[in-house]
C-alpha cells in the first residue's frame, strides 16, 4: 500500500505526532464512508494492530492502514491554507479528487 504526504501536511502532522500524549502512536488514516465511486476519509492517531498495515512514506511519518481496503492504496494527505485552513485526503489512484 502506499500514501503520499505533501510538504505542508507533513508539516502540521509533524507537530502532532511529536506531542508527547502521542508516543508510540502512530497516524491512521481511515476510510469514513463510501458510496458510488469515491471514499470520504478520516484520520487519527492510534495504534496498529494485526489487522493494519504501517506503510512509511518518504516524509519519515509511518501511516496505519487498514489491510485490504482498495480504497486507502493510494491515499494522499494535503495541508491547504486557502480558500480554507485544514488537511485534505485524497485518492488520485481511484480518481478520487477529495470529498464533495
Amino acid at each position: 500500500m502506499k500514501v503520499k504526504i505533501s510538504r505542508n501536511a507533513a508539516k502540521m502532522l509533524r507537530e502532532e505526532i511529536d506531542n508527547p500524549e502521542n508516543e508510540g502512536k502512530f497516524l491512521r488514516v481511515y476510510v469514513t464512508h463510501s458510496h458510488g465511486d469515491h471514499a470520504h476519509y478520516g484520520m487519527k492517531m492510534d495504534d496498529a494492530t494485526e489487522k493494519d498495515e504501517v506503510v512509511e512514506t518518504d516524509k519519515d511519518i509511518k501511516v496505519v492502514l487498514e489491510q485490504g481496503n482498495e480504497w486507502l492504496d493510494g491515499v494522499r494527505i494535503d495541508y491547504f491554507y486557502v480558500p480554507e485552513e485544514g488537511f485534505m485526503i485524497s485518492n488520485p489512484a481511484k480518481g478520487n479528487g477529495g470529498d464533495h
